[in-house]
């Protein structure tokens, strides 16, 4: 069973064009919107894996999820959900993003959150806590999080950045997953080599708890670096790209944590998280994807030990 927290989820919408000019009028040739945020798309994502997922994340992301089959949980505050651009340059092959911050919410709403997320785990499964936390909330809210999760014997994977996964990590969470630039931030060390992306990754399990945490460092075209709980370091690399890289993360992360989820070993997982990650950006529409192409893709991933 896998919970997905979705603190600060938004509207995601793609415009395909042919190519972008500055100052332009564009007329969009392709467009997508879903119920999106990272939690959402890894909730999207597992549950196109056939995981047994609940999102905990006003009416437009309700039904969109719904009509996905994704069972979720809400919790209702003031304002408007943010919303997020991505414009597909077909010419280029570039991706320009826009993201909003969105309203600032009350203290009372994050701690409905948490209490709603709280009934929601069940003890021996998996929350993922992704992306940022709404403007109002507290810096120490994914480390109140993982905390009390771990105490109810729900394991934890983190994907997040700044202070807040600085913070997150006190709590010593089973996953940290972050990419190259944000394993930087934390960390302060270069991270575009390999040797240096697999020492970072090394480090973040030793901030989230060292035996039985690990840390994984995504590397976008170049794959995946990992640090497993029992120490053991892998790379893992998938030699196909799609069109639509936005979400792809979180689809890994949808990927990684099913394959815990029921039990496969780390390798095994790995193959199965840059298989949805892949899928995932030859579809538009961030943590769309197809099961079978990615059963398929994940046939071909590549996990080794180093």
């Amino acid at each position: 069973m896998i919970v997905a927290l979705a603190a600060n989820p938004s509207i995601d919408k793609l415009f395909e064009i042919e190519r972008l000019v500055k100052g332009d009028i564009h007329r969009p040739l392709g467009f997508v919107q879903v119920a999106g945020g990272k939690g959402l798309n890894v909730a999207r994502a597992a549950r196109a894996l056939d995981a047994e997922v609940t999102a905990v994340a006003g009416k437009w992301l309700e039904e969109q999820l719904s009509a996905e089959g994704v069972p979720a949980a809400f919790v209702w505050t003031h304002g408007e959900n943010r919303s997020s651009l991505s414009v597909a340059d077909r010419e280029t092959g570039g991706l320009t993003e826009f993201y909003e911050h969105g309203s600032v919410v009350p203290a009372a709403s994050w701690v409905e959150l948490m209490q709603t997320v709280s009934q929601s785990w069940r003890s021996g499964g998996w929350l993922t806590i992704s992306g940022s936390l709404p403007r109002g909330a507290p810096d120490t809210g994914y480390r109140d999080l993982v905390a009390e999760a771990r105490s109810a014997g729900v394991r934890v994977a983190v994907d997040a950045e700044g202070d807040r996964l600085r913070l997150a990590l006190e709590a010593q969470p089973e996953v940290v997953k972050v990419n190259q630039a944000e394993a930087r931030e934390l960390l302060g060390v270069p991270t575009a080599r390999r040797e240096e992306a697999l020492t970072s990754a090394a480090k973040l399990r030793d901030l989230a708890g060292g035996d039985g945490h690990a840390g994984v460092v995504t590397r976008g075209a170049e794959g995946v670096v990992v640090a497993a709980p029992d120490g053991t370091l892998y790379e893992g690399m998938l030699y196909v790209r799609g069109r639509y890289p936005v979400g792809s993360g979180d689809a890994f992360l949808a990927g990684l944590i099913t394959g815990l989820d029921r039990g496969d070993r780390w390798d095994e997982a790995l193959c199965v998280a840059l298989g949805a990650a892949t899928a995932n950006a030859e579809l538009a529409g961030a943590g769309k994807l197809d099961p079978a192409r990615a059963a398929e893709l994940s046939a071909q991933a590549e996990v080794r030990i180093v």
